[in-house]
């Protein structure tokens, strides 16, 4: 079973044709590489959850057979449980289960191996506490696998004689004589496959200014880290991480924003301890301003060196359970590259062949950034982190009425709560918000266009929408303009409870089209706009 989950869901001749042929081979590209459909639960190829937040892949030999495969490890909280069966409760305890441990040969397909690190091998003292953030790493001198692990106050390392475990409690480390705090910040393994050193990324654990690299190694006979090297100091990261390209060292790392998602940062370097440009000033991943890294933090990479083309994988870490922001606590998706700037490709299903390491859009996959409008947790505009007056990805248009300011007094707020009874019919806790207290005149649109990496292909789309509203609106209407031609659907009367709209046969032609919607209403009329989809028709 793939990566395919349950969802709690008038032109020329010579074009028509251009349409079909594109589908046809699209369609039979499609049967050569596997599907990664996010912002949905994962499973198991025999259709068992996914439980697996805040972990990393690595490459091992599997003990048994000789063979390569990828082991995933990431933890099992129980408030992943708790929210995937009821996603309309955000949770707020983050109690640890296990750390599982997941085997596949391709990326998607893959195979529940074990608890690999349980609770009272986890306790201290036979106490529980945080756990989280973690990485697995090889030490050929001792023949065993070491898990790295933040825990409470400190750094758990955990050891085992097969990859699958169980891991056995090593010893736990303070950092506080190594860098002054006993914690790290965000924390995760990296393994330079070309020398075979692992490597602990890390941040100072207060305001996490600084991130450091750290040798995994044998020190006075316990397994450890060998030397201490700062290579950033700066703004406040998280979600450290990072990965290798062409020879080139990436480090990468998110807002300091909590739960919430945010942009994705980079440096890069030639030499794995530096010196990475631009000197302490990360940059952002161009294409991750856009929903905020696809409504995720910075999670791991996986580097596949393919027999036709080398591939690096963002995961990112949606904490959904803890932040409500979606479905799915893991999005997947490939970074483009232009000479040595990495490039964010927001997808929301895509195909891959781990082994060429060759990758496609999926013609499922929903155009529309933010549709769901979960990238902005907060309500907006904003006067907190982040400051913001816009809703991430779309454009807001005032044709009447307040100004959009952080006066909160008169400017119009952007985005709606979603009730718990309101998230049984939509997703997450966020949905658009059209209203004011002045009679008012709004557009909110969405241009999706080809970008350098990610062709918008020729074809015929629809436009689907969520919404409800009340009574006061002289227009209310959704909206597609594409190749000159601009598309309707009205919405006439009151509907107090959310229903949902299509707009069908849109032809989008020189990969272009905006999206949007208009409401002409009287004061304090409201219209609430969720999980907005633009999906190629079959």
């Amino acid at each position: 079973m793939r990566l395919i989950f349950l969802k709690h869901s008038f032109c020329q001749p010579y074009t028509i044709m251009a349409i079909l042929f594109s589908m046809f081979f699209a369609q039979h590209s499609l049967a050569q590489k596997l599907n990664i459909k996010n912002n949905i639960f994962w499973n198991t190829k025999d259709g068992k959850p996914i439980y697996s937040q805040g972990g990393g892949i690595f490459t091992f030999k599997d003990p048994k057979t000789g063979q390569e495969k990828y082991y995933w490890y990431g933890v099992h909280y129980k408030g992943g449980e708790l929210y995937r069966n009821s996603p309309y409760k955000t949770i707020s305890e983050a109690s640890f289960e296990s750390v599982t441990c997941y085997t596949s040969t391709d990326l998607v397909n893959w195979t529940f191996e074990s608890d690999a690190l349980i609770k009272a091998d986890a306790n201290e003292k036979g106490k529980g506490g945080w756990l989280g953030r973690l990485g697995v790493a090889y030490l050929k001198d001792i023949k065993q696998y070491a898990m790295f692990i933040q825990h409470d106050s400190g750094v758990l390392i955990a050891v085992a004689d097969e990859p699958t475990g169980p891991f056995k409690w090593h010893h736990k480390i303070s950092m506080l004589d190594r860098i002054g705090t006993p914690n790290t910040g965000d924390q995760t393994v990296f393994t330079d496959e070309d020398t075979g050193k692992s490597y602990l990324v890390y941040s100072y654990g207060r305001g996490r200014n600084k991130i450091y690299l750290s040798e995994i190694g044998i020190k006075d006979g316990k397994v450890d880290l060998l030397n201490v090297e700062k290579v950033y100091e700066g703004e406040g990261r998280e979600g450290n991480c990072m990965f290798k390209y062409k020879d080139k060292y990436y480090m990468a790392a998110s807002n300091l924003y909590g739960w919430d998602a945010s942009f994705a940062y980079y440096l890069v370097a030639d030499n794995i301890y530096g010196p990475y440009t631009p000197k302490n000033n990360m940059l952002v991943i161009e294409g991750s301003e856009k929903d905020y890294a696809h409504v995720t933090q910075t999670g791991f990479f996986v580097t596949l060196r393919g027999t036709k083309q080398e591939t690096v994988v963002y995961c990112g870490d949606r904490w959904a359970d803890f932040a409500g922001n979606g479905l799915g606590y893991n999005q997947w998706v490939p970074l483009s590259f232009n000479g040595t700037k990495p490039y964010f490709n927001s997808l929301d299903s895509w195909n891959l062949d781990a082994k060429t390491g060759e990758w496609e859009v999926a013609i499922n996959n929903n155009w529309v950034k933010n549709g769901s409008f979960e990238a902005d947790r907060k309500k907006m505009p904003s006067p907190f982190k982040p400051v913001q007056t816009f809703l991430i990805g779309w454009e807001n248009t005032i044709l009447k009425g307040n100004k959009i300011s952080l006066d909160s007094i008169t400017s119009p707020i952007l985005n709606f709560v979603n009730s718990e009874e309101d998230r049984k019919r939509v997703l997450g806790e966020k949905s658009l918000n059209i209203s004011d207290k002045v009679n008012f005149k709004r557009q909110v649109s969405q241009l999706i266009s080809s970008s350098p990496y990610v062709k918008l292909p020729d074809g015929y789309y629809t436009l689907t929408a969520n919404f409800r509203n009340s009574k006061g609106f002289s227009k209310l209407e959704m909206y597609t303009e594409s190749s000159g031609k601009h598309l309707t659907i009205s919405i006439k009367g009151t509907h107090p409870e959310w229903e949902t709209i299509h707009l069908k046969r849109i032809l989008v032609i020189g990969g272009r089209v905006e999206i949007g919607f208009k409401a002409y209403g009287k004061a304090n009329a409201y219209c609430h706009i969720d999980d907005v989809s633009l999906i190629r028709e079959l």
